[in-house]
């Protein structure tokens, strides 16, 4: 081949370099979900566990390993005009190999991936990378389709039901499939049906797929009757039997979203097509957007991706400034948002107010990246490079920035960059919240913040500063953790009483008169800093008063080591069919001699 033909060929064989990475990204995305099924029959609760914290680094991996083999392959680097039209034609040699692609808007995250690793962010626009999308999606679906449909009024509703689970094609065996139904009817006739006039095309639509996460898999569908939709869920558990039961109805886009949270873990569920079941979640849940959705199904690059779209778009779209977020200042973080866009931007400060690394921070955002956040730990999308035009901050934060932050902050013209930050949904401070409410909702609030430090307990977390103002309320009045910089594993604490003291003297003394080790933690002295408030000291220790003692802790940690994994569910309790009565008798509970399995 001589050097001409070389050169022809060199931006086809690129493109296909890339794309062959992402493909054996997707392969393995899927597989590790197709273990997620397995793993819940077996009742491996830790690894599922570990397969949802692997999963998080399987794209960083695929896409050094993509960038390793083109700078090996072909020395593909930028910089000059014969590098420009080398990757300009390496875009337009992918376009086409998207035809007929099941995952193309995520093969297109992926090229802009290795590109961004390859490139200098000069070549971060639409003639180099994918800006905007170069394929559509919005009509794409597997074959079989992505969602299966039953027909109650034909073929009667429990038998549509009884299919819809069997679909499923979970291994393991029910233990009483009929109950489980019957309640299922039951609870959907009370939410749903009864005073509704059935029409022609009444039918139910099912995901194919199982979404996966900790000890559920849950099946997600919607009901449609004369052209309306209701969305549900059936959570679906494993007893300590091995048996399954359905364990509650879900109905309506509010226990949807709270199923897709962003301070949850992602859900795994195999895909062959994302933007089929992006679009049929989106039926469910119109408000959230089509990044978020993507997050929480696992594909976060994707979700990133899509996310900076939706930014530029508002910022085209918008007049408003950039300004620092309201509430008490970050010692550590530098926190500053867009009125009109409900998402904060995070800059870790040069001059901070703690003795703590910057690289120390940015590990604790990695390892609750990587954990399960059980709804009350807020998800991040972690940015480099980001451009905000001047035009659009505020002058009091662009000198914020300049002060606290000088070596994140480049000056590009028209432009600042921000060489590195996090992006958080934008919630009320919980202190800003106490200050505000009325005495019934500050009341709720603080029995939800105490029950946000039960469930990260249950998950092995200890929050560190437990402040109010590193707590948010969200618009559904949930109360999630956003401070990261002293979270720590639970059984890494050391947690103490206080020891009597031995004279007066030690009483009234500045500095503790015993011994006080790096991770000695002393619930006693929560109280002092968290119920200076009469009216928020009531509230807690009337619901929480144990979290003032060591013991608690204590006791949290014994269970962790011993390995038990506690239940922290989406969905209220009360929803729970165990509450029920039928003739089957009460509760989920199997005995040896009452065992049904699905037909």
């Amino acid at each position: 081949m001589t050097h001409k033909e070389a050169v022809a060929v060199l931006p086809s064989a690129i493109a296909r370099a890339i794309l062959a990475g992402f493909d054996r990204h997707y392969g393995l995305f899927r597989y590790n979900a197709q273990q997620a099924k397995a793993r819940f029959e077996r009742g491996d609760w830790h690894g599922i566990r570990r397969l949802a914290s692997e999963r998080i680094a399987f794209y960083d991996q695929r896409v050094r390993e993509a960038v390793a083999r083109i700078e090996a392959e072909f020395g593909a680097a930028g910089s000059d005009s014969t590098q420009d039209s080398l990757w300009q034609q390496v875009k337009r040699e992918y376009i086409p190999l998207l035809n007929g692609h099941h995952q193309p808007e995520c093969a297109e995250t992926f090229f802009n991936s290795v590109c961004c690793r390859i490139l200098h962010r000069t070549y971060y626009h639409n003639d180099f990378i994918f800006v905007r999308p170069g394929v559509a999606t919005d009509y794409l679906d597997a074959d079989p389709p992505s969602y299966r449909v039953y027909y109650p009024l034909t073929e009667g509703w429990e038998q549509a039901l009884r299919r819809m689970i069997v679909d499923l094609g979970l291994a393991s065996p029910f233990y009483d499939i009929d109950r489980d139904l019957a309640w299922v009817l039951q609870a959907l006739r009370e939410q749903v049906l009864d005073g509704l006039e059935l029409a022609i095309d009444c039918q139910l639509h099912a995901l194919r797929g199982l979404f996966f996460r900790n000890k559920g898999a849950y099946l997600i569908g919607r009901f449609v009757n004369d052209g309306e939709i209701v969305p549900f869920s059936i959570p679906i558990l494993r007893n300590s039997q091995g048996r399954l039961y359905l364990d509650a109805l879900l109905t309506g886009s509010e226990r949807i979203e709270a199923l897709f949270n962003f301070s949850r873990a992602y859900f795994m569920v195999d895909m062959d097509v994302p933007a089929a079941y992006v679009r049929f979640l989106k039926t469910l849940m119109p408000t959230k957007p089509e990044a978020e959705l993507y997050t929480m199904l696992g594909l976060a690059k994707q979700g990133k991706n899509l996310f900076y779209r939706d930014l530029l778009q508002h910022l085209h779209n918008s007049h408003d400034r950039f300004v620092v977020a309201p509430g008490i200042r970050g010692l550590v973080m530098l926190v500053f948002t867009l009125p009109s866009f409900p998402y904060v931007f995070k800059v870790i400060r040069d001059k901070r107010g703690k003795d703590t690394s910057a690289e120390h921070i940015r590990g604790r955002y990695q390892l609750v990246k990587f954990h399960d956040r059980v709804g009350r730990m807020a998800d991040t999308w972690e940015y480099s490079d980001v451009l905000f035009p001047k035009s659009r901050i505020d002058p009091q934060l662009m000198q914020e920035l300049l002060d606290s932050a000088p070596s994140l902050v480049e000056d590009d013209g028209n432009s600042i960059v921000i060489r590195h930050l996090y992006i958080e949904r934008r919630m009320v401070p919980l202190n800003l919240h106490i200050e505000r409410a009325e005495p019934e909702e500050r009341e709720r609030a603080i029995i939800e913040y105490g029950q946000a430090i039960r469930e990260m307990v249950a998950a092995n977390i200890f929050p560190g500063d437990m402040l109010y103002k590193n707590f948010g309320v969200s618009r559904h009045g949930r109360v999630v953790f956003y401070d990261y910089d002293e979270v720590a594993y639970l059984t890494d604490c050391n947690f103490r009483r206080i020891p009597e003291a031995r004279t007066p003297e030690d009483e009234m003394a500045s500095e503790p008169w015993y011994p006080v080790g790096p991770n000695d933690i002393f619930p006693e002295e929560f109280g002092t800093f968290l119920l200076g408030n009469p009216q928020v000291r009531n509230v807690f220790l009337a619901h929480h008063a144990e979290l003032l003692e060591p013991e608690f802790w204590q006791r949290r940690q014994e269970r962790i080591r011993a390995g038990l994994l506690e239940d922290v569910f989406p969905y209220p309790d009360a929803l729970r069919f165990r509450h029920r009565k039928s003739s089957h008798g009460a509760g989920p509970s199997p005995s040896n001699t009452q065992i049904r399995s699905l037909s």
